[in-house]
């Protein structure tokens, strides 16, 4: 329950209301439990992230793991904690707790094609599944991302997209709305699923976004043959102390925080259209 210190030492601006902020432990150089939470984190895991006097809450982990460099979280200005947590600047501390959680299956999908579906926000914790794959691009079949935002303006990491397609991701990606000048797609990130390039039958998927987009995209990769149990879903409801002790992100006999965050769809799917679960 003891956050560590972090340095922030990069911040740049997503979107109007979201920053990526680069933290690494306020003793680097030293072998502490700092140094070993950047080392120890795993594509999907979470921390959670406290702005002393404002509040603490959970965060994906969105940038390259398993180093011994820096952490990378990506975070979306929604209230008192997060605010401040955006509002940091470099040289200003953090406090952080963790990896927590489940990952991504990536050594599972390997030789199989891969799928990442994302809306929104959604996309940030998949970021690093994504980075992951372009680094290793051999040890996969097709490599696809499909992303849907609100509208133009709300497009996560956009100039990164061609560069994750320069890198062998075929990248689709469309907006809920648009002005009549856009020269994107305008839909659901569902329409994209049908005519994408890959065989289900042996594919792997990794869906993160609203809950209700997460359902009806499970269903979409379920029509391409997609097994439930090969469709893994990010799920970041109500977690405030990541141990499973507080009891807010129970979902029926499941805790979000240490039997998820990621999960097989079919370990979920009956929980997800219970109202008010």
């Amino acid at each position: 329950m003891l956050p560590t210190a972090y340095r922030v030492v990069d911040k740049r601006q997503e979107l109007a209301d979201t920053w990526t902020l680069e933290l690494e432990p306020a003793g680097k150089g030293s072998s502490g439990a700092g140094s070993a939470a950047v080392a120890d984190a795993r594509p999907g895991q979470f921390n959670m992230l406290y702005a002393f006097g404002s509040g603490e809450v959970p965060i994906s982990i969105s940038g390259d793991v398993g180093g011994a460099g820096t952490l990378t979280h990506t975070v979306q200005s929604v209230g008192l904690a997060t605010k401040a947590i955006c509002d940091a600047e470099p040289g200003d501390s953090l406090g952080v707790r963790g990896p927590f959680g489940s990952a991504w299956p990536l050594a599972e999908a390997e030789g199989r094609d891969v799928v990442v579906v994302a809306g929104g926000i959604g996309l940030a914790p998949l970021r690093s599944v994504i980075r992951h794959l372009a680094a290793n691009r051999d040890r996969y079949g097709a490599a696809l991302l499909l992303y849907g935002s609100r509208t133009p303006d709300e497009i996560l990491y956009e100039r990164e997209l061609e560069e994750w397609r320069a890198a062998g991701i075929e990248v689709a990606s469309t907006v809920d709305s648009a002005s009549a000048g856009w020269p994107g797609r305008v839909g659901l990130v569902t329409k994209l699923i049908p005519s994408a390039r890959f065989d289900g039958a042996a594919a792997t998927a990794m869906v993160c976004g609203p809950e209700v987009m997460m359902r009806f995209v499970a269903a979409a990769l379920r029509d391409r043959g997609v097994a439930s149990d090969r469709i893994h879903v990010s799920l970041e409801r109500n977690m405030k102390c990541a141990i499973g002790h507080c009891g807010h992100c129970q979902l029926a006999h499941q805790f979000v925080c240490k039997d998820g965050a990621v999960f097989p769809y079919r370990r979920v799917a009956p929980l997800l259209g219970v109202r008010e679960l």
